[in-house]
């Protein structure tokens, strides 16, 4: 029997090129035929491994999810953006490698993302995805997450929709 140790823990230095990868692979995963195809690129190569140390150095609310020795997953979260919306929090970013995906993992990070929000004193928070993103839908939506807002995404000359989930 192999057992494999799976954490989530803060991210740290040295933590930024993995992050840069799982991004890389989870929006190609998840945006291809989505975003432009100029746009994600470039969206993508924006979040390097500089911009994610950067995030690590200024102390931004970042967890990571470890696969035996591999980072698997990031979510980053912290006040809500968008202060027209009632919710306290934000989660703005979550994602999974895609060969992570499906095993449940995603759900430990939110939880995990939930419960320091909460710790920090945001009881709610929101969850924006682009409407064309099915997996993410669905997976916000069993979450428990309800449709609160609707607004638009410029990608270049494109417009998408996206869609806010609010969480009590």
């Amino acid at each position: 029997m192999v057992d494999t140790l799976i954490s989530i823990r803060t991210a740290r230095d040295g933590d930024e090129v993995s992050i840069a990868d799982v991004h890389d692979a989870a929006w190609r995963d998840a945006y291809q035929g989505v975003i432009p195809g100029r746009e994600l690129e470039r969206m993508i190569a924006r979040r390097g491994p500089m911009w994610w140390r950067n995030a690590i150095a200024r102390g931004s609310r970042l967890l990571v999810l470890d696969f035996g020795d591999k980072l698997a997953g990031y979510v980053s979260y912290g006040r809500n953006r968008v202060p027209a919306l009632t919710y306290s929090g934000e989660i703005f970013e979550l994602y999974l490698a895609p060969e992570y995906q499906g095993g449940g993992f995603g759900r430990r990070m939110f939880e995990a993302a939930q419960k320091d929000l909460a710790d920090h004193g945001y009881r709610s928070f929101l969850v924006w995805a682009l409407a064309d993103n099915d997996r993410a839908l669905g997976f916000y939506s069993r979450l428990g997450g309800r449709v609160v807002r609707r607004a638009h995404e410029k990608f270049g000359q494109e417009t998408r929709e996206r869609v806010a989930f609010g969480f009590e």
